[in-house]
């Protein structure tokens, strides 16, 4: 963080660890906390965001400026745009076998997660339920030889070793878990960070937010430097409204051998003559469902 905030006792540098509409929580290095509002703006401080602020009474503070970011991951719809977080390392995405995964879901996560400039790694959890459990196979096996680090857990039946496997991924790193409701990303919060449910208590209390404040992401520091992890709320959708066709393209590396090879420079791989991702699709080394999935989001139709 900044040291520009030292010599002044009411000027302080910290971390968003939670937030809700203009309210968050704030967290300095020495583990202090504070209920702060944005100073005239409201909606622009995201969890993970390091910022300067000022204390405006005991356990009160108004944030100032918000540090340039490393990072920062999103999902859109034509209507609005959510900020998830800023500053993490990788994105931890969470399925299962049941309740049954959109598999279209982790995709759009994994391209979001890309052109966001962030390592992703898909976790399939409750590996020992058998009902579903070979398509959730089959959907890790083909998410793996695309080349994308993958997991299989078990956060009920495998606890020890779940919470080896995670620390072992995100050790030193900031890690964001998102996925569909039900998967089990709040069993896998509570094995990395014991304390998480005393801590959203905590968030409720200071932010006045009561049963609301499970709609926000929450940022937890993992013991003896271990990194920290980032939860956020299920939700059904990964919008990618934001997201040019260029920057949709980051998250198909299964086209990355192809681009280049078709007749018009700026072909959208869509109805123009003599594409080379045409061709591949045809010829078998690009998976149908993946084309299908790529026309859907070029075309608009799912973003």
């Amino acid at each position: 963080m900044s040291g520009s905030a030292r010599g002044d006792p009411k000027r302080f540098a910290a971390r968003v660890i939670a937030t809700f509409g203009r309210t968050c929580l704030l967290e300095s290095p020495d583990g202090s906390s504070w209920s702060a509002v944005r100073r005239g703006r409201r909606g622009d401080v995201v969890v993970g965001d390091e910022v300067i602020a000022t204390e405006s009474a005991s356990g009160q503070a108004a944030v100032e400026s918000i540090e340039p970011r490393r990072t920062l991951l999103y999902r859109a719809d034509v209507l609005r745009t959510k900020e998830l977080a800023a500053n993490v390392d990788c994105v931890l995405i969470i399925f299962a076998s049941r309740p049954s995964f959109n598999l279209w879901f982790l995709w759009k996560a994994l391209v979001a997660a890309m052109s966001a400039g962030i390592e992703a790694i898909v976790v399939r959890n409750k590996t020992d339920l058998s009902d579903g459990a070979e398509a959730a196979r089959l959907a890790l096996d083909q998410i793996s030889a695309l080349g994308w680090r993958t997991l299989a857990v078990s956060a009920r039946s495998q606890p020890d070793a779940t919470r080896a496997a995670l620390l072992d991924v995100i050790h030193g790193r900031s890690a964001l878990l998102v996925g569909q409701s039900g998967m089990g990303k709040s069993t896998l919060i509570n094995l990395l960070v014991p304390e998480a449910q005393v801590r959203t208590r905590e968030f409720s209390e200071r932010l006045d937010l009561g049963k609301q404040t499970t709609t926000a992401a929450r940022w937890f520091q993992l013991p003896a430097g271990g990194g920290a992890i980032v939860d956020t709320p299920g939700f059904q959708e990964f919008g990618l409204a934001h997201l040019s066709p260029q920057q949709l393209l980051c998250g198909f590396p299964d086209f990355e051998p192809h681009l280049g090879g078709c007749r018009f420079l700026d072909c959208r791989h869509l109805a123009e003559p003599d594409c080379a991702i045409h061709r591949a699709v045809e010829d078998g080394t690009i998976a149908r469902d993946r084309y299908a999935f790529y026309r859907a989001l070029a075309e608009g139709k799912s973003r």
